[in-house]
């Protein structure tokens, strides 16, 4: 870690009265209720942003500047796109903007307003993403599974305009995604067996 460096900027979350507890924000989303997140206190700098996420507008009262790694974890309590490192550097948090991979550790919410944000939660509902989560499945690739929600998005951004990856396009495509595990040959196997179901 670098020196000086305190980790991610924590707080006290509440949710508006139609999710009044973060445990019901999953169920509110799932019932076409609005969700807003916000802080029981009002910080300067921030404000209200609303971001579209998994197809849903959603509010985040927070500093542009905060990633959206934060937003959704924090304010929305959408826990599937992980903290790896902050920097960028390892793909645990990878979630889609607009249909391409990005690191949401280092984008902040000021970046991602006004554009489509897909995260793991929601792709199982995507034909490629179904196609390799069961792929994932097939060749058992998780053990830890701490890296594997970013592993999952950068191998569905791949198979969405490459429906035959070559290994080199497979190593390409998953360069910035680190699996401590070393499940790498796996990984490699079950985005060729999604492709194969895709074809």
């Amino acid at each position: 870690m670098a020196a000086g460096y305190a980790g991610p900027r924590r707080a006290k979350w509440f949710l508006s009265p139609v999710a009044s507890k973060k445990y019901n924000v999953r169920t509110a989303v799932e019932n076409g209720l609005p969700v807003t997140a916000r802080k029981d206190k009002k910080e300067e700098g921030d404000v209200m942003v609303t971001l579209n996420i998994n197809g849903r507008d959603m509010q985040v009262d927070a500093d542009p500047a905060t990633p959206v790694l934060w937003a959704l974890r924090d304010n929305l309590n959408m826990t599937g796109t992980k903290f790896g490192c902050g920097a960028a550097l390892c793909g645990a948090c990878t979630v889609h903007l607009n249909d391409q991979p990005v690191r949401s550790c280092v984008t902040p919410i000021s970046a991602a307003a006004g554009q489509q944000i897909t995260t793991i939660e929601a792709i199982v509902n995507d034909k490629v993403g179904k196609a390799v989560q069961d792929a994932w499945i097939r060749h058992d690739v998780p053990q830890c599974g701490y890296c594997q929600s970013g592993q999952v998005m950068s191998a569905t951004a791949l198979l969405r305009t490459n429906r035959k990856p070559s290994d080199a396009d497979i190593d390409a495509a998953m360069s910035g995604n680190i699996c401590r595990c070393g499940t790498y040959q796996r990984i490699r196997a079950a985005i060729k067996t999604a492709a194969e179901t895709l074809a």
